[in-house]
C-alpha cells in the first residue's frame, strides 16, 4: 500500500479545515451566513427571499425536488419576517396560502408562528409561519 495510514490522516485532517473555515454562504450558497432572520433589516430580508426564489426555480428546473422544497421553506420562513405579527389575531380564521379551500383556526401566537388547526383536518395542534396564512374576505 502506498501511503501510510498518518499521510492518508493528514490529508483527510486538512481537506476537512480547509471545508471548516468556508462561510456557511459558501458552503450553502446562500446569502446570509450566520445572523437569524429575525436579526436581519427589512432590505435584507427582501434580498434573502429573492436569492432563495431564484435558486428554488434553479432547483426545480433541474429536478432536485428536495433541494426546491428546502429552498421554498426557507423563502416562506424569510417572509414570515416581513409580516407583523400583531396583524394575527387569536381565534381567527386564515385560508392557509398555496391549499385553497384549507382554513386554519389561530389559538394563539409565538413569535412569527401561528399555533392552532386545520378545521379540515384531524383537529391536531399545529404550527404554520404567519406568511402562509390568508385573511379570509
Amino acid at each position: 500500500m502506498g501511503a501510510d495510514p498518518i499521510s492518508r490522516y493528514g490529508v483527510s485532517i486538512k481537506i476537512t479545515r480547509e471545508i471548516g473555515t468556508l462561510p456557511i454562504s459558501e458552503k450553502e450558497g446562500f446569502m446570509m451566513s450566520e445572523k437569524r432572520y429575525s436579526d436581519l433589516s427589512v432590505s435584507e430580508l427582501q434580498q434573502e427571499i429573492a436569492v432563495l426564489t431564484d435558486k428554488a426555480r434553479k432547483a426545480e428546473r433541474l429536478g432536485m425536488v428536495n433541494e426546491y422544497a428546502v429552498l421554498e421553506r426557507k423563502a416562506t420562513m424569510a417572509k414570515a419576517y416581513l409580516l407583523n405579527p400583531a396583524d394575527f389575531k387569536a381565534g381567527g380564521l386564515y385560508e392557509i396560502e398555496g391549499a385553497p379551500g384549507e382554513y386554519f383556526k389561530v389559538q394563539y401566537l409565538n413569535g412569527v408562528f401561528a399555533w392552532g388547526f386545520r378545521l379540515n383536518g384531524n383537529k391536531e395542534e399545529e404550527a404554520l409561519p404567519i406568511s402562509l396564512l390568508k385573511e379570509i374576505k
